[in-house]
C-alpha cells in the first residue's frame, strides 16, 4: 500500500516558519527509515506539501502525520489517502512489494 499525505497549512505560511526546522527533521527521520519515498512542497508553496509513504499500514501513516511538528503546533493538518497500486512503472516494483524494500 501507498499513502498520500497531503499537508495543508491551517495558518499562513509565515506562521509555519518557526516550525520548519523541526518539520525538516521529521521528514529526514522518516526518509531515513525508508517510509517516506517522496516529499516536497506544492506549487505554489502556500498550499502546503505532499508525502508519498510506503511500508506501513494506514493507522501508522496517520500516527506519523499527527506527529509532524506543523500539526502539533496547529499550523497544519494532513489528509491521508491510501491506495493499492494496480499498475506501476517497473522500476517501482521493489518499493511497492507487499513487504517493501
Amino acid at each position: 500500500m501507498l499513502h498520500l499525505l497531503r499537508l495543508e497549512y491551517t495558518e499562513s505560511e509565515e506562521a509555519a516558519g518557526p516550525f520548519v526546522k523541526d518539520h525538516v527533521a521529521f521528514l529526514d527521520r522518516h526518509h531515513a527509515a525508508g517510509i517516506f519515498l517522496v516529499s516536497g512542497q506544492t506549487v505554489p508553496s502556500d498550499q502546503g506539501g505532499l508525502i508519498i509513504a510506503a511500508g506501513v499500514d494506514r493507522a501508522t501513516a496517520e500516527k506519523i502525520a499527527a506527529d509532524d511538528p506543523f500539526v502539533r503546533a496547529g499550523v497544519g493538518r494532513y489528509t491521508v489517502t491510501t491506495i493499492v497500486p494496480g499498475r506501476a512503472h517497473p522500476s517501482l516494483t521493489e518499493l511497492l512489494a507487499p513487504d517493501g524494500p
